[in-house]
């Protein structure tokens, strides 16, 4: 009798992400990831709102905080969402500007660590969201000697 074939991953394949979790005010918050991810919520209660974001493979949920007590938001230390390239996570940064979020780290390219272009923010509740792209071979070549982050929207980066 033959073995089955052993998958050593946990997770063979995955076809969309789902995360949920609550916030402070469920209609600025769904305001907001409207507005930011360009997606209306397939689904919205009192209680919740369900936004399916194909070209992320998201499937996210945000619901209403049923204690009476603020939420602990430094546990969840971000949510990170991977897009196609530099474009991407500028046009991120100007629709997170539209929606009124808070910019935690403008756009920029970083090269200690993973080499990224990333924009950090904050939604309403006050939950970290990194905005990032890989960089493709290219990117990689132009790297500074200094590795020092490059800004990618002129006039962004924190002033000395």
């Amino acid at each position: 009798m033959a073995t089955p074939e052993v998958n050593p991953a946990m997770i063979p394949a995955t076809q969309e992400f789902h995360l949920s979790f609550r916030v402070a005010d469920l209609a600025i918050s769904t305001r907001f990831y409207t507005q930011f991810l360009d997606v209306a919520p397939k689904q919205s209660t009192a209680r919740f709102s369900t936004f399916i974001v194909p070209h992320l493979c998201l499937n996210l949920v945000i619901l209403v905080n049923d204690r009476d007590e603020p939420l602990d938001t430094y546990s969840l230390y971000h949510v990170g969402l991977g897009v196609k390239d530099r474009a991407a996570v500028i046009e991120s940064y100007h629709r997170a500007l539209a929606a009124g979020a808070e910019i935690v780290k403008a756009p920029r390219t970083t090269w200690r660590g993973t080499p990224l272009h990333e924009l950090w923010l904050r939604d309403p509740t006050g939950y970290n969201l990194e905005i990032y792209a890989r960089l493709n071979d290219a990117e990689l070549a132009e790297m500074p000697a200094d590795q020092e982050p490059i800004f990618l929207v002129l006039g962004a980066a924190p002033t000395p």
